[in-house]
């Protein structure tokens, strides 16, 4: 590629794939100079630095998943909704990991007051409605939601429930149920101060 077709979107979208093919830790300036057969300081009129160059990618993986969750719960409501959204999550891991790291990782604050992240939440909360669960208790319950479903598939990542049958994929079912048990009955298990009646 040569050096006048260099954008801020273009190298995004680079580290983004350097990102799936090699993990988020490779992706550094030098490292996405070197694909596009440039020096780093040639990055530096699109890129401020790698912070940003990993929230760039933080915001491409907003975006996509963002998307996939909106065509996966449209016309969808309760459990039918959570199991769209959930395997969303899983699916984009699987088919991004090193985006899906990048989702992750602390970002900084262009990417956590950005538009996409702003849309990422929106589409949470859409499935949360559903549920009829509104206000503070709505960022609890995202947060709950997103600790679950992040750390199964972690430690499915991982291998972590490899060494015994049955096979992750069976489990994967029973926690989409129990994550809708516990939003189907959050009014009445969870009052308003978050304590358990």
């Amino acid at each position: 590629m040569i050096r006048s077709s260099l954008s801020s979107s273009a190298v995004i979208e680079r580290a983004a794939e350097l990102a799936d093919r090699d993990g988020l830790e490779h992706v550094t300036l030098a490292a996405v100079a070197r694909s596009f057969d440039v020096r780093s300081p040639s990055l530096y009129a699109h890129v401020r630095d790698v912070g940003a160059l990993h929230d760039g990618i933080t915001n491409v993986a907003l975006s996509q998943l963002a998307d996939r969750i909106s065509e996966g719960i449209a016309g969808r409501s309760g459990k039918d909704a959570l199991t769209a959204f959930a395997q969303a999550h899983r699916d984009y891991m699987q088919e991004h990991p090193g985006r899906w790291d990048a989702l992750r990782r602390r970002a900084g604050a262009t990417a956590v007051q950005g538009s996409e992240a702003a849309r990422l939440v929106r589409v949470t909360e859409a499935v949360l409605r559903g549920y009829g669960i509104a206000g503070d208790d709505r960022t609890h319950a995202i947060r709950i939601l997103g600790g679950a479903l992040n750390g199964f598939l972690e430690l499915e990542r991982a291998g972590s429930f490899s060494h015994r049958l049955p096979a992750t994929a069976d489990t994967w079912p029973h926690l989409l149920s129990a994550l809708h048990l516990v939003l189907s009955d959050w009014t009445a298990t969870i009052n308003n101060s978050g304590e358990s009646r």
